[in-house]
């Protein structure tokens, strides 16, 4: 999939996604999938750091 395959994908899930949850639901969503994204951030970076290392 190309960059701009992705991005498509990406929004057609969101657009999706807001079809069918309220608002409240919509904003809980989100949050917790900028906490996952933070998350493996985090963690990619700290592997990149330490060799690669999987625990």
């Amino acid at each position: 999939m190309n960059p701009c395959e992705l991005t498509a994908f990406v929004t057609a899930i969101a657009n999706a996604l807001a079809n069918q949850l309220s608002d409240d639901e919509l904003n809980l969503l989100g949050a917790v999938v900028t906490q996952l994204g933070d998350t493996l951030l985090t963690i990619a970076a700290q592997r990149s750091i330490c060799g690669g290392k999987k625990n």
